[in-house]
């Protein structure tokens, strides 16, 4: 039995489709003031954003729409071999059917790809299903934010080893 979902590169179609996604589930979590990710100007244009080197970043598609996605990236201000998880966010529709193990692999196999040998992640407090997953995917909270991403609302700080 497949899947009710599929996980693809992103594309400039699917833009303004994970804009939305973020907008909707960030506020959910409580996310909405300055030092969010929410406020990054990419929101809008992904596609672009992860055409940088040694980045990448995936939508999951649930009959045809755009339902959730994620991506890796260099840490800005971190050390090279350091990537970081970034803007992975679920509909409720997607949320408890495996997309976001399969999103995970995705991703850090795509940061193995690039020569990483280190993912960070950041969240906040009441992503707790993120958390968990994080956790399931072999990643360690550690106590302060690493790098300069600009988001000092979050409170919740992750690494993992690739190697």
């Amino acid at each position: 039995m497949s899947a009710p979902w599929r996980i693809r590169p992103i594309t400039a179609a699917d833009d303004a489709a994970m804009a939305a996604v973020i907008r909707i589930v960030m506020p959910e979590f409580g996310a909405m003031g300055p030092g969010f990710a929410l406020h990054d100007p990419e929101v809008d244009w992904l596609s672009r954003a992860y055409t940088a080197p040694r980045s990448a970043y995936f939508v999951v598609e649930q009959d045809g729409c755009v339902t959730g996605g994620g991506g890796v990236a260099p840490l800005l201000g971190g050390s090279a071999d350091i990537c970081e998880l970034r803007k992975m966010y679920f509909l409720p529709t997607l949320r408890g059917l495996g997309a976001g193990r399969a999103l995970m692999t995705r991703c850090l196999d795509a940061a193995r790809d690039f020569g990483f040998r280190r993912c960070y992640i950041e969240t906040l407090t009441g992503m707790d299903a993120a958390q968990a997953l994080y956790l399931r995917s072999g990643f360690t909270r550690i106590d302060a934010p690493l790098g300069g991403t600009g988001h000092h609302a979050c409170d919740r700080y992750y690494l993992r080893r690739l190697d």
